[in-house]
């Protein structure tokens, strides 16, 4: 195996460090902010090669097929054929027990794959990496729900190796790390930010508005279909980002803007398609004779548009320009260096050969306004994703989010300081006490399982209990929240009353959580 080369690595100002610290089997631990238009996988696979060079092994874990098949191919072209196995639901069982048993039995030293490869057994661990720990699907959804960035993260503290947690946006978790000194930061300096970032430019700031007093309101503003269109002429593709699937997943009165339920279980109504009646989304009964309860109007209108119907409007706004969707239904790998519109809902985005001309994010309000504890996190993890596929500004790249330029998250944005942005969420969830700067566990059950489980745990001194709150199937949640240094105390006393309750036999289940996902 040759020697990696580090001039990719030498964008930024401690890269060529942190490799070295690898070949030297030293127990570096970083922090990497991608650049824009970043080849990351083949970062990741020279930082691989470096540990390999070492005698150490490797765990890279993924979110999801597309991202492990891009690493896949870059560990291949690196460290060449036969040195790695990539571990994928989608092989069957009998060849991934077969790379399981490769990496097992020490054959390989390198593992790459989505989240179950966090317990892949590699001898001699050196250094373990995660690519974009603020996707959900790092969360292990079935008990006892470890999420792959802790999981990695202690196996690293344990066997005493490197670590590396990357991605274009940052996490609370993954400032933190640096803030107590555990990790350190690896970026880029600003003048090689700059001559590779798109130009961002916001639709909601008052220069805008100056000449478009339309856009406040406008779902396309003049300045989003302008660059499109200039995108387009220049003959590259527009990334079009919407955060919401189907045709017209929410409809409402036309007359009195009443949102259109279902008659018979008062589930939301929503539109299959444009000649398509009203079905509801809970029980699936259609109402092709929908009459408003308030004003008993039959017309209906958008509330909210979907991946499909924004591929509908936009292929009418450009005539005889090709439009794609990519989302659940399919999702699309690449698309070529071409004039054409691909609609993507987030996470689903196509790589374009040399990059997008212009990136739109639409429906910002839908990602902002969501009542979850890290719904500005997400959204600038969704935005940066999404504006990273895009050419540098010197190249002709655009991003148009349409949103007020005020927002903090929009500002973010438009300097492309990830940074900035997770300290600024980590200061303020320190002062209300939010993790990751406190540590909370959710208990969700029954009101009398979860009364019972809270009545026979000897919670530490200082421990908060916080509810309850409805949660789904009338259950009930309860949130008790500690500091950092008594976690272990509230873990341990949780597990010993959970496992008086299971002597008991007690018949209602309570599940179980520390630091969940989702808070609200």
């Amino acid at each position: 195996m040759r020697p990696p080369d580090p001039t990719g690595w030498n964008s930024y100002a401690a890269g060529p460090a942190f490799l070295r610290a690898l070949e030297d089997g030293r127990p570096a631990r970083a922090v990497w902010a991608a650049l824009p238009g970043e080849d990351w996988p083949t970062r990741i696979a020279e930082a691989a090669a470096a540990t390999v060079r070492a005698g150490r092994g490797v765990i890279i874990v993924v979110a999801d097929a597309r991202d492990l098949e891009r690493v896949d191919r870059a560990l291949g072209t690196v460290l060449g054929e036969g040195r790695h196995v990539a571990l994928n639901a989608a092989l069957g069982p009998a060849e991934r027990y077969r790379r399981f048993l490769a990496a097992s039995r020490h054959r390989v030293s390198v593992v790459v794959g989505t989240r179950a490869a966090m317990w892949a057994p590699v001898e001699k661990l050196g250094l373990v990496v995660i690519w974009d720990d603020g996707d959900d699907l790092h969360a292990e959804p079935r008990a006892p729900y470890p999420h792959a960035r802790e999981v990695l993260l202690t196996r690293a503290s344990l066997a005493d190796c490197a670590a590396l947690v990357a991605g274009h946006a940052r996490t609370g978790e993954a400032q933190l790390l640096l803030e107590t000194g555990w990790a350190k930061e690896i970026t880029a300096t600003r003048e090689v930010l700059r001559a590779r970032a798109p130009a961002v430019a916001p639709t909601g700031d008052d220069p805008q508005l100056a000449r478009d007093p339309g856009a406040a309101t406008a779902r396309l503003p003049s300045l989003a279909w302008e660059t499109a269109r200039k995108a387009l002429q220049a003959g590259t593709p527009v990334l079009v980002q919407v955060p919401r699937r189907g045709y017209l997943p929410s409809v409402a009165c036309a007359d009195c803007r009443t949102p259109a339920r279902c008659p018979h279980c008062s589930g939301p109504l929503a539109l299959a398609g444009a000649r398509d009646v009203p079905a509801c989304r809970w029980c699936g009964r259609v109402s092709a004779a929908y009459e408003c309860p308030a004003c008993g109007g039959r017309r209906l209108r958008a509330s909210v548009t979907g991946a499909r119907r924004t591929a509908e409007e936009l292929g009418r706004a450009f005539p005889g320009v090709t439009v794609r969707t990519s989302g659940r239904d399919e999702i699309l790998g690449t698309v070529p260096e071409a004039p054409a519109v691909v609609v993507a809902t987030p996470g689903a985005e196509p790589h374009a050969e040399g990059g997008y001309g212009a990136v739109l994010l639409l429906d910002t309000w839908a990602l902002l306004t969501r009542s979850d504890l890290r719904a500005a996190e997400e959204t600038m993890r969704r935005w940066l994703n999404a504006s990273a596929l895009a050419r540098p500004a010197g190249q002709g790249g655009r991003v148009v989010v349409v949103a007020d330029g005020s927002l903090a998250t929009v500002q973010a944005l438009i300097r492309w300081e990830p940074g900035w942005f997770a300290a600024r969420e980590l200061a303020e969830r320190r002062e209300l006490g939010f993790p990751p700067a406190a540590r909370m566990a959710s208990l969700t059950g029954k009101p009398e399982a979860v009364a019972e489980l809270l009545a026979a745990a000897r919670l530490p001194a200082g421990a908060e209990v916080l509810g309850p709150v409805p949660a789904d199937d009338d259950q009930e949640r309860m949130l008790v929240r500690t500091s950092r240094s008594q976690a272990a105390a509230m873990a341990h006393a949780l597990h010993e009353a959970a496992a008086v309750r299971s002597a008991k036999k007690a018949t209602l289940a309570v599940r179980m959580e520390v630091d969940p996902a989702t808070i609200f």
